[in-house]
């Protein structure tokens, strides 16, 4: 779900293609359910729109394709199914999807030295706010009945095969139409077949020069007014339609389409039980969220994901390489959501289970701090584990504010620094045995033994403990005899003074090179260490609270601010205190409060806890698009998809690597 949404609220409208970076808008239901005129293009990549004009008559559930440099809408609602095929000039381009830039392309799986976005000195930061405008064209389009249809037709789609475009599906006011109509003007129309399941709002798309129609709604009979799971195929080369399969469960309003050579169906709605025999199901409002890959030598659906906003009766085009669903419906009413999809394959392949998910292949560790437990989650967002429980006791004290925690010795241990507990335990894992304690419960201090609101645990490879003991401004390093190995900077000294003075560090991870990076919430510092004490570098960010800083590459880092609503952000940067990019949503579902941790996935995205919305959140960089979340949106709790308060995360691969952090675990 992208950073920025639509001007006002928008579904069943009709949207194609319109050049370089841009869909172009025409129709559909505006919030007040009423039929609108205006045609705008919108860009992909900033948000923005344009009006470009208005056309004849205000229509929705239209079909659209361009012909001879002509955008043809075929019939529609207005209110009632009309026949009218209104005509206007198409923008230059438009019809034809646009290939992905290569910023736009999925990261490279995350190795030594990669970046999630290229940046680095003297070049002008990415920054991703959502922040749009919508402004008129100069010269308005004016749009005109050009045209009628053989009769009129709704709640249809048309697709466009090399010179032809074929109109398939939908409804003449009266009942269904199961004629698919050719033409090559817009004007001229012939039968090129029939479908043996006629419905309405069937999602269509083409593959390999065949058009496949998913579900639909049916229309008369006693299936009427419900959604069907058959999947039919018309080949145009045989003139021949036929029903090749079903999908999972019946499906009307969904979005087909076709991206890398793969076929999808995202979102749509289905039917409600039957509350007696004599009250049979009937249509829901209610939108699905589920994706699903068809594959076409099987003729099966295989689970490929989800959306992260159930949608039905959205506008769907492909271009710059992916899918895109604007705006639609759920539970009647229209949204202004844009959401995208594009194919990565370290999400998992269509049919896996967890497929879809940004952690595919891994177990996420989360460290849930409002509820005092840790949590593991498998791809599919399922809680296989937790801790405490009543098969593994808190260690003495209790187990009170995890804010962090990590996989150590290749994945049989997990230690959690304990905040405001001022402790640290090293638990088994899975058996939750407590193995090691550091720390007095509920009792800050300085002195050896004692911490102060500690942050950052990790276990080093040589089973020294390094942490961030906030409030005594100090780095330590602790033996497994819980003696002090040694520290970074003097205990209470707390101001940036490079070697010897830290001001409250809230941050200390490993590097590969052995060293460590420190940030300092006074002062907004990030600086990399020796072990024993000798300062490499030190820059100040021009952010307000640094969190947690990650390294990217030679010289590229990432870091979150922790900023309250609407404020926070993920930043990348670089040792001369440049930030090269930003994703800090002003507007949308990527809106964050307080996110503490953001590491860069080995499938190319940035998870980060986002703390105070109560939820786990995944980002795509180039886009700043929402791609997934675990937790309920600014909702507390302690229930399956409810986090409170999530502080840290860890991925566990099932050789016992830790692949965000491998200088430790």
């Amino acid at each position: 779900m992208l950073p920025w949404t639509l001007g006002s609220a928008l579904s069943r409208e009709v949207v194609l293609p319109g050049g370089a970076s841009t869909l172009l808008v025409a129709g559909g239901l505006d919030a007040s359910q009423t039929s609108t005129s205006t045609i705008f293009s919108l860009d992909v990549s900033t948000g923005n729109e344009t009006v470009l004009g208005r056309l004849a008559f205000g229509i929705h559930d239209s079909a659209a394709g361009v012909i001879a440099g002509k955008v043809e809408l075929f019939g529609g609602g207005s209110p009632t199914t009309v026949a009218g095929v209104e005509q206007f000039q198409a923008p230059l381009g438009a019809g034809t999807s646009t290939p992905a830039p290569s910023s736009w392309l999925p990261a490279s799986p995350m190795v030594p030295g990669s970046a999630a976005i290229p940046g680095g000195p003297g070049n002008s930061p990415v920054v991703i706010t959502g922040t749009k405008t919508i402004t008129s064209a100069p010269s308005p389009v004016a749009a005109s009945v050009a045209a009628n249809l053989p009769r009129p037709r709704s709640d249809h789609s048309a697709v466009t095969i090399g010179p032809t475009t074929y109109v398939v599906g939908g409804y003449d006011g009266r009942g269904p139409d199961a004629e698919i109509w050719a033409t090559t003007d817009g004007s001229h129309y012939t039968v090129a077949g029939t479908l043996p399941m006629p419905v309405r709002y069937g999602a269509v798309t083409v593959h390999d020069g065949r058009i496949y129609i998913f579900g639909g709604e049916s229309v008369g009979g006693p299936q009427n007014g419900t959604a069907v799971a058959s999947v039919q195929l018309f080949d145009p080369s045989t003139r021949r339609a036929r029903v090749i399969g079903s999908l999972a469960q019946p499906l009307a309003g969904a979005a087909a389409f076709e991206v890398a050579g793969h076929m999808y169906i995202a979102g749509g709605v289905s039917n409600t039980p039957a509350a007696t025999p004599s009250s049979p199901a009937k249509l829901s409002d209610a939108a699905t969220d589920a994706i699903w890959a068809w594959d076409p030598k099987t003729n099966q659906p295989l689970a490929a994901g989800k959306l992260p906003l159930p949608v039905a009766y959205g506008g769907t085009a492909t271009t710059y390489g992916r899918a895109w669903i604007v705006g639609g419906e759920n539970q009647g009413h229209p949204l202004n959501s844009i959401e995208m999809a594009l194919p990565n394959p370290r999400f998992g392949t269509a049919g896996a289970s967890g497929a879809g998910s940004p952690y595919f292949g891994y177990k996420l560790l989360v460290a849930d701090r409002g509820n005092d437990r840790l949590l593991l989650l498998t791809p599919g967002d399922q809680v296989t584990w937790s801790y405490p429980s009543v098969f593994a006791a808190a260690p003495p004290g209790g187990f009170y504010f995890p804010d962090d925690a990590f996989f150590a010795n290749h994945g049989t241990e997990i230690i959690s620094n304990q905040e405001r507990n001022h402790t640290l335990v090293i638990i088994s894992f899975p058996d939750g045995k407590v193995l090691w304690q550091y720390g007095h419960p509920l009792t800050p201090g300085s002195t050896p033994g004692y911490l102060s609101w500690p942050d950052d645990a990790y276990v080093l490879k040589d089973g020294e403990v390094t942490v961030a003991d906030d409030r005594n401004c100090r780095i330590l390093f602790v033996n497994p005899d819980k003696t002090i190995a040694t520290q970074i900077a003097q205990t209470g000294r707390c101001a940036h003074q490079p070697p010897t003075g830290l001001a409250e560090p809230n941050g200390d991870t490993p590097l590969a090179d052995g060293n460590y990076l420190v940030s300092e919430i006074n002062g907004q510092w990030i600086s990399e260490y020796t072990k024993s004490g000798q300062l490499v570098w030190s820059t100040h960010l021009d952010i307000h609270y640094p969190s947690d800083p990650q390294q990217l590459g030679p010289d590229l880092y990432l870091v979150s601010d922790y900023a309250q609503f609407p404020g926070g952000a993920i930043d990348e940067f670089n040792r001369e205190g440049q930030l090269v990019y930003r994703l800090q949503p002003t507007q949308g579902p990527g809106r964050m409060n307080q996110p503490s941790l953001t590491e860069l996935l080995p499938s190319g995205v940035f998870m980060t806890n986002d703390d105070y919305r109560n939820r786990m959140v995944a980002f795509d960089p180039p886009t700043g698009a929402l791609v997934w979340q675990y937790g309920t949106t600014d909702t507390p709790g302690t229930g399956s998809g409810y986090l409170n308060t999530p502080d840290g995360f860890d991925l566990l691969a099932p050789d016992g690597t830790t692949p965000t952090h491998l200088a430790t675990g």
